[in-house]
């Protein structure tokens, strides 16, 4: 899988990352592989999903720099300052774009830039459960954030799940946009105003 990652960080391009370049890069055998793996589009699953889980751990970690405890402690900071939550969103959305700058090539097969669910699912290498699987705990994150502001009072979205889904997708643009179109004089608070918008962020 490490031989996998490596070559789409280097090559940016599926098609050169085959069987036979993987198993040279992990100094093993083609053959060898398929004792694990039915075909490269099951590799390219896994290291989707290990993109996916390292997505997750970095907006968790952006989440955890506020004082957000589990349980009755987080709920009395919240209400004492509602504004900590609305930090609490920005950095979990800052550090989705942050990630996608950092693993442009992971970021790429995550979203098929590089690989498809579409043609994974017809090689019959992975199942529908799978694919439907990833981003699911990420999502979880940016959705639990933007609840922690409805609780708070400082947004006034009625949907915590349709609107971190919009909210994610409004992110996913934004990161693409500004790697396609890097010389368009974006403003600077852009990331602030798309987040506010589709957070139905007030006050902010």
């Amino acid at each position: 899988m490490a031989a996998a990652a490596e070559l789409l960080d280097e090559t940016g391009d599926h098609a050169s990352v085959s069987l036979r370049s993987i198993a040279r890069r992990a100094g093993v055998s083609a053959p060898a592989i398929y004792g694990h793996y039915a075909n490269v589009q099951s590799i390219f699953l896994v290291v989707v999903q290990e993109a996916f889980a390292e997505l997750e751990q970095a907006l968790r970690d952006s989440a955890d720099r506020f004082p957000d405890e589990a349980g009755a402690a987080a709920r009395q900071v919240d209400q004492d300052d509602p504004q900590m939550t609305v930090a609490r969103l920005h950095a979990v959305c800052d550090a989705y774009l942050d990630f996608a700058v950092r693993r442009p090539q992971r970021y790429r097969i995550m979203f098929g830039g590089l690989w498809t669910a579409t043609t994974a699912l017809e090689s019959s290498a992975v199942t529908r459960r799978e694919v439907e699987a990833l981003g699911q705990e990420a999502l979880g994150v940016i959705v639990a954030a933007l609840q922690g502001c409805i609780d708070a009072g400082v947004s006034t979205s009625t949907d915590a799940f349709a609107d971190a889904v919009a909210l994610w997708l409004g992110l996913h643009g934004l990161a693409h946009q500004r790697v396609a179109a890097a010389a368009f004089p974006w403003p600077g608070d852009i990331a602030r105003r798309l987040i506010s918008a589709l957070a139905h962020v007030t006050g902010d």
